[in-house]
């Protein structure tokens, strides 16, 4: 197919007749805001990744927004954090009047490097927010002790990571369980578990989890779900400045399918990596993603690294002029117009690993639906690509 039509997109959700009939219990029971379904996807992902309490949220960010709140981040503060993520992680931070503290990506792999966090630490840090950046987990085990050494509490970004596991004091957990002080998680349609939209937060805290209520639905002293399931007349009271960051029902029964869908969708992208890794191995150059021996990754993005001699947008040109959609690798937050201004952030040492990840490497179609001859297809196109492009892509376009 041609680059008019896209043949095989980077991603994929997978929804069907299961989540047809959660959205249609919901319609018709006449309660379609945050409600039972919420509290009922609340407890169940709780108990899916292990934490004491799990609360949901509109989306990843506001939920990053209510996690760097809670731990007690506000104006003037800092927050450690890369600058290789999704511009809403340190969007959050400044949604706190708080400045991120970017450092770099470890060499190998997509993740904060836990050896230049501590040179980046001020009187003023009041939080690290680290991130699994891909569905990879990072080496949060480091980072968990370097917070603990110096009394700064730790939220994990896991937008990316539900599913995800890590090996921790010899079982194998997953990411959320928590960990650190705050988890947050994201289920847009380009993550494994969705539901269109929406976040959840989980932590062993019962007093991060009693604030995160509190704000995520104006300050409210008293939810929906008790003063309508209350015999006696309740006035609900607002003690303090809160948010409109809740779910709905509707997208909270179509998580709870997702949920259980999870194992499932992992132990398939799973399959499809070793298949991209044996493949992707007869390509010349070419780097795939690898776990650590510490690393489960659910695989939610398959992001490869090209050798310098190759150029990018003249290879994901040629695989959307075969159908097939890619996504250049992670971008860059203090590269963004959004951050040009003064005062916005700082960068502790140097970010020169984060600028070549978001320049060198390509995320490659992958999803559960995905055939093996479609995945053979990248591979071949792939391997095409790479053979006939050592040409920079504005030479390309003054051939054509």
């Amino acid at each position: 197919m041609s680059a008019t039509g896209t043949q095989i997109p980077v991603a994929r959700p997978l929804l069907g007749e299961w989540e047809i009939e959660a959205v249609r219990r919901v319609v018709q029971s006449g309660w379609i805001t945050q409600g039972p379904e919420v509290a009922a996807f609340e407890a169940e992902f709780a108990a899916f990744v292990g934490a004491g309490h799990a609360c949901a949220v509109s989306n990843c960010t506001t939920g990053l927004h209510l996690a760097l709140k809670v731990v007690g981040v506000g104006p003037g503060d800092e927050v450690i954090t890369v600058s290789h993520s999704f511009i809403a992680t340190a969007n959050a931070i400044r949604y706190c009047g708080a400045v991120p503290v970017f450092v770099d990506i470890e060499p190998e792999g997509f993740n904060i490097d836990p050896g230049l966090v501590a040179a980046a630490i001020t009187p003023k840090t009041k939080a690290i927010l680290c991130v699994h950046q891909l569905g990879m987990p990072c080496d949060l085990a480091r980072i968990v002790a370097l917070g603990r050494d110096h009394g700064i509490p730790v939220v994990e970004d896991a937008a990316c990571a539900s599913g995800s596991e890590i090996l921790w004091d010899g079982r194998w957990e997953r990411i959320g369980k928590p960990h650190a002080d705050i988890a947050c998680f994201s289920f847009h349609p380009r993550k494994l578990l969705t539901t269109g939209d929406g976040g959840m937060l989980t932590t062993n805290v019962a007093e991060f989890d009693a604030k995160l209520r509190l704000w995520r639905q104006h300050g409210m002293g008293v939810s929906d779900v008790v003063r309508h399931g209350s015999p006696r007349v309740i006035f609900e009271s607002y003690p303090e400045l809160g948010y409109n960051y809740r779910m709905t029902d509707l997208q909270a029964a179509i998580g709870r399918v997702q949920l259980a869908r999870l194992p499932g969708l992992i132990s398939e992208r799973r399959r499809l990596a070793d298949l991209y890794r044996d493949g992707l191995s007869q390509i010349d150059g070419v780097t795939a993603p690898a776990e650590k021996p510490w690393t489960r990754s659910n695989w939610q993005s398959y992001c490869i690294t090209l050798p310098e001699r190759l150029d990018q947008a003249s290879i994901m040109q040629t695989l959307l002029d075969r159908g097939i959609s890619t996504r250049r690798g992670v971008m860059n937050a203090h590269r963004e117009a959004a951050y040009g201004e003064q005062g916005s952030h700082r960068v502790s040492g140097d970010l020169s690993r984060s600028i070549a990840a978001q320049e060198k490497s390509i995320i490659l179609p992958l999803f559960a639906q995905m055939t093996e001859a479609q995945l053979a297809f990248v591979v071949e196109s792939l391997q095409q690509a790479c053979s006939a492009s050592s040409t920079p892509a504005s030479r390309l376009l003054s051939a054509s």
